[in-house]
């Protein structure tokens, strides 16, 4: 039953591809009797690398260093995975699976279309992505016969979650805040993340309160040149404002383990996630707040309402009213983001009143009933986004044919218990 299996993904970088590369390798890993991993390691943009020497990173390396052996050898695929932007995938094996982000936008490029069909299998990670691939579809004109043809998918997708992470204790962070009641966000700062609109209208809700926001983020490396542009960019923004304002706003930049960017979720003085994106394929940093009991205050639309709404449609966060509007045109990427495409943009006055609601809800007589209900509420997304059900779901969707699954689980629960 194993098969030689190539992953091809840009597994050692600080980017949200990586982070989705390292899960998919784990996934594998939790199946040795199945896959023979082989990885050729990819770059991200302009992202850092990891220089974290662990077990994972050590076992990456010797990896890479037996792949490169192997194909000077000759050596032969069963199947590749290919986490990446679907404009690089390419059949590299008797059987190909693309695994992607996919798109938050309305819309993916036709060349996403063409190479999706080349694939044998396609795994994304929420159903936003999976519904934009399938709704996707072009119109055209055989040059040959004249018939109008139809471009769409045709390569069956699978949606599949990132897992819930548990850590038995996480390190304390001193983050030497003034108040005690503060937002956080967590996103890149781009056009898609939508951070100069999120530290506009949070000061100007709350110029002349004792609140905060931190603003954990980098333009695409955790150097110090970075730090320095992201600091300017921030204290450009806000010197437009009163400088005898009450509300502050923190930068907090550089490298962090996963660990500590969950010590930011379970702080004492940080009460709320605050997201205004323009849309998400899954949203990891939401996720990892609300499973970590944080509310949170983003809109209604994409990757995150696979985990921010119940299975009975019930939305557990507060809800930014927005509107569907075209991409900016400086955004437009050609072969990626089509300048058709449309992304949510989080309407000002609900973004504000969001924001209001939930620290009147956290500071107010019924605070500790609201929080019992976020609380309760990651009690049921670790359930539901248990890593060995995610696991079991990306191995399947990924190995293709019918694998006997419930003797997976009870050797995995027999290890508990020897363990144990």
């Amino acid at each position: 039953m194993q098969k030689k299996i190539l992953l091809k993904a840009p597994l050692l970088t600080r980017s949200g591809y990586g982070e989705q590369a390292r899960y998919a390798l784990r996934c594998l890993r939790s199946r040795p009797e199945l896959f023979d991993v082989y990885i050729q390691p990819l770059t991200w943009g302009a992202t850092s690398w990891i220089g974290e020497v662990n077990e994972e990173r050590e076992w990456i390396d010797a990896k890479i260093e037996k792949t490169i052996s192997y194909i000077q050898q000759g050596g032969q695929f069963d199947m590749s995975l290919q986490v990446t932007i679907p404009n690089e995938w390419e059949r590299l094996a008797e059987v190909n699976v693309g695994y992607t982000a996919g798109m938050e936008t309305t819309q993916i490029a036709h060349q996403w279309i063409e190479k999706s069909n080349m694939m044998d299998r396609i795994i994304v990670i929420s159903n936003h992505s999976k519904d934009t691939f399938n709704n996707t579809v072009y119109q055209g004109v055989n040059e040959k016969t004249g018939q109008q043809i139809e471009l769409r998918n045709t390569t069956p997708i699978t949606a599949v979650n990132y897992p819930a992470k548990a850590y038995d204790s996480l390190p304390e962070i001193d983050l030497e805040l003034d108040y005690n009641f503060n937002f956080v966000t967590v996103a890149q700062m781009g056009p898609r993340k939508n951070i100069e609109n999120t530290i506009r209208w949070f000061v100007e809700e709350f110029e002349n309160e004792e609140v905060g926001l931190i603003v954990k983020t980098n333009m695409a490396k955790n150097c110090y040149m970075d730090r320095e542009h992201v600091y300017n960019n921030i204290r450009n923004l806000i010197s437009q404002y009163n400088a005898d304002r009450k509300c502050k706003v923190y930068m907090l930049h550089g490298d962090m383990t996963d660990e500590e960017i969950h010590s930011l979720y379970v702080h004492p003085k940080i009460k709320a996630m605050l997201a205004l994106t323009h849309g998400e394929g899954f949203g990891l940093p939401l996720f990892e707040a609300a499973y970590s009991g944080l509310p949170v205050i983003c809109a209604g639309w994409s990757g995150q309402l696979d985990f921010l709404c119940d299975e009975e449609g019930k939305n557990h966060f507060y809800d930014v009213g927005f509107d569907l509007n075209q991409i900016p045109e400086e955004v437009a990427w050609e072969g990626v983001i089509i300048k058709e495409s449309m992304w949510a943009y989080p309407r000002e006055s609900s973004a504000k009143s969001q924001m209001r609601k939930c620290y009147d809800d956290l500071t107010g007589p019924d605070t500790e009933k609201i929080t019992k209900e976020y609380t309760d509420y990651a009690i049921k997304i670790h359930e539901k986004f248990h890593q060995d059900k995610m696991y079991e779901q990306f191995v399947q969707a990924t190995y293709g044919e019918k694998i006997d699954l419930d003797s997976w689980l009870e050797e995995l629960s027999e290890e508990v218990e020897e363990y144990e």
